[in-house]
């Protein structure tokens, strides 16, 4: 699968564990920043990797910041991207399943490292059920 990842400097350390652990996984990725833990302006890294997923150059994204909250504010501003801000293995799945989330948003100074390795495991795995939720989905594309 290709997948984006962005950060800004408050989401680096995180970002980089997430990447080697999608390499070991056999991902090809699409890095587009921040390279360091340098304060950064969130929006000129998040962006550029929302868009990747939005023009289908990669399936799916990753974004990581403090929070998490103003990268997902980012990214949901691109259109055709659905990034869901998760904390949990139960809300990265329901992301997933119920939402067809493309983009998953974690915050670095509120997940620690191993749950945030394995939502990222979940997320990934998680098919979107499909059924009566596509067409919602499909019509809030459209807008």
């Amino acid at each position: 699968m290709k997948i984006s990842l962005g950060s800004d400097h408050a989401g680096f350390k995180l970002k980089e564990r997430v990447k080697a652990l999608l390499k070991e996984l056999g991902h090809e990725l699409k890095d587009v920043g921040t390279f360091s833990e340098e304060p950064v302006d969130y929006p000129l890294f998040i962006r550029p990797a929302a868009e990747l997923v939005a023009r289908g150059d990669c399936e799916r994204g990753f974004v990581f910041g403090g929070s998490g909250n103003g990268e997902a504010m980012v990214a949901n501003k691109v259109h055709g991207v659905r990034c869901a801000l998760c904390w949990s293995l139960e809300s990265a799945r329901l992301s997933r399943q119920h939402n067809n989330a493309n983009v998953l948003s974690i915050g670095e100074r509120l997940i620690a490292p191993d749950l945030a390795l394995e939502m990222v495991r979940i997320w990934l795995r998680t098919e979107f059920e499909g059924g009566r939720h596509i067409r919602r989905v499909e019509m809030l594309d459209a807008m």
